[in-house]
């Protein structure tokens, strides 16, 4: 009996302390849930600002005028009087292939053309004699002098005669242009510099053959460029090259001048797309932009790598603020109770379009950003303009002097709402005073 009065008891005791713990657990609960969330931020007021929008693109330093020579006649090359590197002057001869076999056809050409002009002139000669013939058989004929035979023999010979003389000057236009072809061919074994500029590339050498572009690419001989006037080839992604236009100033970085800053205007935006990784996730597409260098250096090189930062739009004096600060949320939607009652198809099918309308762009994503005010976040929605690295352009939602959160990045993007406490920390991550 005395056990079970025992084993009751702890049972009892047990139970109770159950009990106990459970109490203490809610009540640890409902403080917990009664505490006020805090968020510690930094701000920056919102001001007026010069903003300038810029398009960040890389690319390739390259000559404005840049010539890679071909020859266009077969032949080894018996002269070779320039050196990479070297300038040249427009019209300076560069190279100089092997003529004789050009010779050769040039005299051929005009030994025939020659012989066809003989035999034109006694062409000539026959269709006179065959013509006055027929004149005078044609008198003999009015008077009745001659038969219809003589006549039609006298004007067949004529005709015959005049056939055999114009078929012999087309064989004499014939063989000017063959001379013409061979004078040409032999005027291609000598190439001249195009214009004024400076050998970046020599790719043959003296006594080398080379083959002409008549039926294939040929052999590149050389490229010529104008190192006097250059001009930045740069990738603008397909977002940003809508932004680019012509006329645009520019910043351009060459990695080989270090911080140096070389001005630049785009003079050229590319209409058709430079595709890569097509079809993976790492599919870029890029538009080519040229831009004229203002600032030459005579160290600059043909294919430096460079940076550029096209400045597309400035506007003065407008409202900013961090471009960190702006976020985004989904709005909040509540229907109007009211909403559907009474409802009349017909007269409310206009409204019904445009609420439905209304409740599609409430279901994307808004910018927003969050202003304190004695101690708590204030969430305003906002239209933004333009933006630079730092700052962006506040269109509506933000007045001047208004106190923004401008970080930390975590607090913007997801720790703050509308409502929530926050105590403002400064930069260096000091506290500047708590509201409560």
């Amino acid at each position: 009996m005395a056990k079970r009065n025992n084993t009751k008891k702890k049972k009892i005791l047990i139970f109770g302390f159950l009990a106990l713990l459970l109490i203490a657990v809610v009540v640890v609960v409902v403080i917990n849930s009664n505490k006020e969330k805090v968020v510690a931020v930094q701000v920056e007021k919102a001001a007026r600002r010069t903003i300038t929008q810029v398009v960040s693109a890389t690319g390739t330093i390259n000559p404005v005028d840049q010539v890679i020579l071909r020859p266009e006649v077969n032949g080894e090359i018996v002269k070779l009087p320039v050196e990479e590197g070297d300038f040249v002057k427009k019209g300076q001869l560069l190279v100089r292939i092997k003529p004789d076999i050009y010779i050769a056809q040039k005299k051929r050409a005009q030994a025939t053309l020659d012989a066809a002009k003989a035999q034109l002139k006694v062409r000539n000669a026959t269709l006179d004699q065959v013509k006055a013939e027929y004149k005078r058989v044609q008198g003999l004929y009015s008077k009745g002098l001659a038969s219809d035979a003589e006549i039609e023999k006298a004007k067949a010979g004529y005709l015959q005669s005049e056939g055999g003389y114009e078929a012999q000057k087309s064989a004499v236009m014939q063989a000017e242009e063959s001379l013409k072809e061979a004078e040409e061919n032999l005027a291609k074994t000598e190439i001249d510099a195009p214009f004024d500029g400076t050998i970046t590339a020599l790719n043959v050498e003296l006594s080398e053959r080379v083959l002409g572009s008549s039926f294939s690419q040929g052999t590149h001989l050389m490229t010529i460029a104008d190192l006097t006037n250059m001009e930045a080839t740069v990738d603008v992604d397909e977002n940003d090259v809508v932004l680019v236009a012509l006329g645009d100033s520019a910043d351009i970085n060459i990695d080989a001048f270090g911080d140096r800053i070389f001005r630049g205007v785009v003079t050229q935006i590319g209409n058709s797309a430079a595709t890569t990784g097509a079809g993976s996730q790492e599919e870029v597409v890029n538009f080519k932009v040229k831009i004229k260098l203002l600032d030459l250096d005579k160290e600059l090189r043909p294919g430096m790598s460079c940076d550029a930062e096209i400045k597309t739009k400035t506007k003065q004096n407008v409202i900013s603020v961090p471009i960190q600060s702006v976020t985004t949320r989904m709005p909040s939607f509540n229907r109007n109770p009211k909403e559907g009652r009474n409802f009349n198809p017909k007269m409310r099918q206009g409204a019904m379009k445009k609420r439905q309308k209304a409740n599609q762009r409430e279901k994307k994503p808004q910018e927003v950003v969050f202003l304190v005010k004695d101690g708590t976040a204030k969430m305003r929605r906002v239209k933004t303009g333009i933006s630079d690295d730092s700052y962006i352009e506040i269109i509506r939602g933000v007045k001047v002097g208004d106190q923004v959160v401008s970080g930390p990045y975590r607090a913007i993007s997801k720790e703050l709402d509308d409502g929530v406490k926050v105590i403002i920390q400064k930069q260096n991550g000091n506290f500047k005073g708590r509201k409560k």
